[in-house]
């Protein structure tokens, strides 16, 4: 969806001291029709932030059929049968509040931060939006446009973009994580209007669904309006489609080029990583963290700072339910080469996994996960959200008061097996992107 701002008075209210606290409390419970409610008092500024979780994301899509999660996410703010077309964000500004909406491979989540005296506006919207939202050929034209021109900006026209599409489809084989997100324009152009219906009526309804809300609210209160809005959605009838797919792990390394629009070359490596809620992704965090998180990390100081061979280099990791990817990647300095630049990523790699790392490392790492996490817990809207996905991927919303224990159980040993285990050469993929050549032709 589009980006809003929140004004300097209401971005200054949002932020909050949330680990002063020490402990995030919240109450849940459940309605008959299967709609799971999870409810956070912060009474510290006079906001609040509502979040719908749909379970639902790319992976469960028809692979003739790509993109419809991500279309979903635009096509939800098109109305309902009582808001008019295209008046959502109106109505949320105009009420002194900001929206948003966010889709990936596992989810799509819809938000709303405002005073907290306009909850039950929320609570309508989001009711509106899964109760009979404006699933029509209108909508669905309109959307149809407006995505392929994101995916025009997103995929060709951004630097190195592409590579949401290039790294996936080479990393998972057998799996539905092989597509990008945003999905594929001839199969939304092909979708009749009946199957956007048909994704809609299966995928948002209440017993796919975690309603979160934190922020300046009465338990009692709140309560009773979720009861007024929601009870009466009823439950999805159909089966959700789940993939129950074991990703296949390459059994050799996978190397291509891409020709991009690009000035500079680049290497980007994808390594496969364990599912979302593996004991392993703490170990991994905390090593993407030390290869490469700021100007002082190993690898940045390595290929940029010492050698110049890189003017830029990332590594992170994109943890996801059925598996997710490590991504390393770095931007040659000019006139440096391609594969000089991935050998040096590959010695800088090889040295941890030989040597490990020191135990005053280790602990550095920590300090930077607790201080990102504090950071990442500083708005009602991130608590809602983290609450969510605490609930629906980790099996419990107190997740976010355990999640860091997770990351202190870590030690310099699993940091070094994790590295050998999972920064695989023999089942990596490899892209080298290269400049278009000068006579080349769209």
């Amino acid at each position: 969806m589009r980006k809003t701002t929140l004004s300097i008075l209401l971005g200054l209210l949002i932020t909050c001291s949330v680990f002063a606290q020490n402990k995030i409390e919240f109450k849940e419970f459940k309605l008959d029709n299967g709609l799971h409610v999870i409810l956070h008092q912060d009474q510290t500024t006079p906001i609040v932030a509502t979040t719908v979780l749909y379970h639902v994301g790319s992976k469960n899509e028809d692979p003739e059929r790509t993109g419809f999660a991500h279309f979903f996410e635009h096509l939800m703010f098109e109305g309902s049968e009582y808001i008019p077309r295209g008046k959502f964000f109106e109505i949320v500004e105009s009420a002194g509040g900001t929206l948003n909406a966010g889709t990936n491979q596992d989810y799509t989540v819809y938000y709303e931060i405002l005073p907290s005296n306009k909850l039950e506006l929320s609570l309508y919207l989001e009711s509106e939006r899964m109760l009979h939202a404006k699933v029509d050929q209108t909508g669905v034209d309109t959307q149809r446009e407006v995505i392929k021109q994101e995916m025009k900006q997103v995929m060709d026209e951004q630097p190195y973009g592409s590579f949401q599409r290039e790294i996936p489809v080479r990393l998972y084989p057998n799996h539905p994580y092989n597509w990008p997100i945003i999905g594929s324009a001839e199969h939304l152009d092909n979708a009749k209007l009946e199957e956007f219906m048909e994704f809609y009526d299966m995928y948002y309804v209440p017993n796919n669904a975690t309603l979160s809300i934190a922020g300046d609210i009465d338990y009692a209160e709140t309560e009773a309006l979720i009861r007024k809005y929601f009870s009466d959605i009823p439950a999805g009838k159909k089966e959700f489609k789940r993939p129950n797919i074991e990703i296949e792990k390459l059994s050799t390394q996978l190397e291509d080029i891409v020709y991009d629009n690009i000035q500079l070359p680049a290497i980007f490596q994808g390594y496969l990583m364990p599912k979302k809620n593996h004991p392993d992704t703490y170990a991994l965090s905390l090593l993407s963290t030390y290869l490469l998180s700021g100007k002082s990390s190993i690898m940045y100081r390595e290929l940029v700072d010492q050698q110049q061979k890189a003017v830029q280099a990332v590594a992170f990791p994109n943890d996801l339910e059925d598996g997710g990817m490590f991504l390393v990647l770095a931007i040659a300095n000019m006139g440096v080469d391609v594969d000089e630049l991935n050998a040096s990523i590959d010695e800088v790699l090889e040295s941890v996994k030989s040597n490990g790392i020191a135990e005053k490392d280790l602990q550095k790492l920590i300090n930077i996960k607790e201080t990102q996490l504090v950071n990442g817990f500083g708005s009602v809207a991130s608590i809602a959200q983290s609450l969510a996905q605490g609930h629906v991927f980790y099996g419990s919303a107190d997740y976010v008061n355990t999640q860091l224990d997770k990351y202190r159980e870590v030690t310099a040993a699993d940091i070094k097996r994790v590295a050998n285990e999972y920064l695989n050469k023999e089942s990596r993929v490899v892209l080298k992107y290269l400049p278009k050549p000068s006579d080349a032709t769209e």
